[in-house]
């Protein structure tokens, strides 16, 4: 925490979580103006530590998460801000949407149902390799996701403009490619001390 309310100090407000208990803890430890950013990978069941202190989730990967965070909102009478999460990287192990499925979704009748959750644009995790051609050109097929959801369903809606890509290792690249927010944690924390109390 100490590290924290350094940043904040220094006139960071916006900070990045991607642990839900963690963020559910930290987060009456700092002042209310903090914008808590939900980054990590959510299951449903955690749904319920994020929402009431999350200004933006991420990482939203399925429709049944999009679901469960529109009901949770609805308890608390809030409107949640969310990110598509598509998967751009080679790794199976990353979350997300493909295209076809993010299309089908938002033209169905059950996302036009959610009324507690507001998408704001699109996040996507690269593949943590290094060949810079790779990385850049997953960052290029977000960008060309984001485009094309922002044509089909939110031409006018200037709320909807946020393109989460990039972290410590590539974020650089990231920026080039046309990102709005970077998630850089390691780049200003140092390596996450997971044993650490906060």
């Amino acid at each position: 925490m100490e590290k924290l309310q350094e940043a904040y100090s220094a006139g960071q407000r916006d900070f990045g979580e991607n642990r839900p208990q963690e963020l559910r803890d930290k987060f009456p430890l700092l002042p209310g103006d903090v914008r808590w950013h939900f980054i990590g990978n959510l299951q449903s069941n955690k749904i319920k530590y994020v929402v009431p202190c999350a200004c933006m989730i991420h990482s939203v990967s399925s429709p049944e998460l999009l679901i469960g965070i529109n009901a949770e909102a609805i308890k608390l009478n809030k409107i949640m801000d969310c990110l598509i999460e598509f998967h751009i990287a080679t790794e199976q192990s990353k979350q997300g949407f493909n295209i076809d499925e993010a299309i089908e979704f938002l033209k169905s009748d059950t996302f036009h149902s959610l009324n507690n959750v507001r998408l704001k644009g699109v996040m996507g995790m690269a593949s943590f390799v290094d060949d810079e051609n790779q990385v850049r050109n997953e960052f290029k097929n977000l960008k060309s996701y984001f485009n094309e959801i922002k044509q089909q369903f939110y031409p006018d809606d200037e709320q909807f403009r946020e393109l989460s890509m990039g972290m410590s290792g590539d974020y650089k690249i990231a920026i080039e490619e046309g990102s709005t927010m970077i998630r850089i944690g390691t780049a200003i924390f140092g390596k996450r001390d997971y044993s650490a109390k906060i």
